[in-house]
């Protein structure tokens, strides 16, 4: 399966954004679809991610209540919508998709990742 996301961009503390992440070549029916991000200088970090088939969520602290992951089955797209965004959200953002069992937060057990798209939280 590939992944494209996007929907990055700069916006300022306090505003939103959502980032789409869509399948191609196949589908994401039997997968946990995820969320990363990378900050410069540091290492990846786990975000948000959804057990495709059932809807089980997960959710690194630092972004509970504030970042949402949602998934539309009909278009294959995965969805961060990101709320009451702060400074250090700002990173590179890359959905992964793994039919790997193992823990969803695991970066290690994800097989397919899209090119990434900039964050940027900034006034």
């Amino acid at each position: 399966v590939h992944l494209q996301a996007c929907g990055g961009g700069l916006v300022q503390p306090g505003g939103s954004l959502r980032l789409s992440c869509a399948a191609s070549a196949g589908t994401f029916s039997s997968y946990v679809v995820g969320w990363f991000r990378q900050a410069p200088g540091m290492e990846r970090e786990f975000v948000a991610a959804v057990r495709w088939s059932g809807g089980t969520t997960y959710y690194a602290d630092s972004v509970k209540d504030r970042l949402i992951i949602s998934r539309d089955n009909g278009k294959d797209t995965l969805y961060l919508q990101m709320h009451s965004l702060k400074p250090e959200d700002t990173a590179v953002y890359y959905c992964a998709a793994t039919s790997k069992v193992g823990r969803p937060t695991a970066a290690v057990i994800y097989d397919y990742w899209g090119q990434g798209t900039q964050v940027t939280v900034s006034s």
